[in-house]
């Protein structure tokens, strides 16, 4: 893009947010800021790897049940009298 466009283009940014204040790099986005750091863990029942946060891996550990599983465990338990 030129330099004008770029300008104008801030300038309606500007227009529909008074709080703009351009780009600020994507580490700085509002979208990454209070991101939880996860880590890779295997599933005990399906042995499938999933992304979960820090906390929670370190609670449950090598008893970690994925939200699939946790939930088809729920819906076969309550079906089962």
């Amino acid at each position: 893009m030129s330099h004008r466009k770029d300008r104008d283009r801030f300038l309606e940014l500007r227009h529909q947010n008074p709080d703009y204040k351009g780009f600020r790099g994507y580490e700085n986005a509002p979208s990454k800021t209070g991101n939880t750091p996860l880590v890779a863990v295997n599933c005990s029942v399906c042995g499938k790897k999933r992304n979960v946060a820090v906390g929670i891996a370190e609670e449950q550990g090598e008893n970690y049940v994925c939200l699939t599983c946790e939930a088809e465990r729920e819906s076969t338990a309550s079906i089962t009298p």
